[in-house]
């Protein structure tokens, strides 16, 4: 999760003078302040949850606060009836360009050990989460994209796995959901030698869904939380569900883990609505049960 020591200096020096004015906000429906991270609602509905990390005079390096208000943000929105999708990004400069290696330079193993694991909530979260990535998502970054469902980018956008290059491995994900994500060959060469590939080569890998120019990305990430938030959300929460199985099991398993939770929509409202709404060449209207 490390900081890739080029990206800083660049960015450094794009980001002088960046004020702090308005990074401490109030969540309205919730009265939670934060200090790392900006939260609001967007969508011709407010249907969606956005969540923008703020910390850009250290290039939105992750240290331990913005990690928990990021997970404590992505629990009030699952839990918000309102909101049916999320999405995370920073700057069209810089996404995350590491960890806080200061913070983290002193630190034993027994300190390290006893951490939970990184963005558990956001694997964790019903809804689904869509990283919208402009510029750097290096270490952390990635790591924090890849553990979201969706990830978009902007076309300057550069994703990377540099821990190697400071003496130690990627710590929330690199080395488990790269290889997944890209084939084991790809990740490799991103992890052992820490050099980034640009947002056109991770769409081509297969790490990235779609590529905009940079002012458009945020906007076409609440787009997409818009269509997938016009769905039923209980049927969202589980298609999600089945998908993440696919990964972490056989396939014999899966496909019985999916014939299962086909089965399971037939115990819901929103299933048959579904259906007759098509039928009936209507909108449906979902209850989200």
């Amino acid at each position: 999760m490390a900081l890739f020591p080029a990206a800083s200096r660049l960015l450094t020096s794009q980001l002088q003078g960046v004020s702090r004015a308005g990074m401490l906000i109030k969540y309205a429906s919730t009265g939670t302040n934060y200090e790392y991270i900006l939260t609001d609602k967007q969508g011709q509905k407010k249907n969606v949850g956005v969540i923008t990390l703020n910390r850009l005079k250290v290039l939105n390096v992750l240290n331990e606060g913005i990690a928990n208000e990021i997970e404590d943000a992505i629990e009030k929105f699952d839990k918000d009836e309102s909101v049916g999708a999320v999405v995370i990004t920073g700057s069209e400069k810089v996404f995350v360009a590491g960890a806080d290696l200061k913070a983290m330079k002193d630190r034993t193993f027994t300190e390290v050990e006893k951490e939970k694991l990184y963005f558990s909530g956001i694997y964790n979260c019903k809804k689904p989460i869509i990283a919208a990535v402009n510029g750097y998502a290096f270490g952390g970054g990635c790591e924090l994209a890849m553990a979201c469902d969706i990830i978009y980018a902007g076309e300057k956008a550069q994703f990377a796995q540099p821990e190697v290059t400071v003496g130690t491995i990627p710590g929330a994900g690199g080395t488990q959901r790269l290889p997944r994500f890209i084939g084991m060959s790809k990740a490799m060469e991103m992890i052992l030698t820490g050099i980034p590939i640009s947002a056109q080569e991770a769409e081509k890998a297969g790490l990235v869904s779609k590529v905009f120019p940079p002012d458009q990305l945020v906007a076409e990430a609440v787009k997409l939380g818009e269509k997938i938030s016009s769905n039923s959300q209980i049927i969202v929460a589980l298609c999600k569900k089945s998908v993440k199985a696919a990964f972490e099991t056989t396939l014999q398993h899966g496909l019985h883990f999916e014939k299962s939770t086909f089965n399971t929509t037939f115990t819901t409202h929103d299933r048959k609505e579904g259906m007759t709404a098509f039928i009936e060449k209507r909108a449906p209207n979902f209850k989200n049960n």
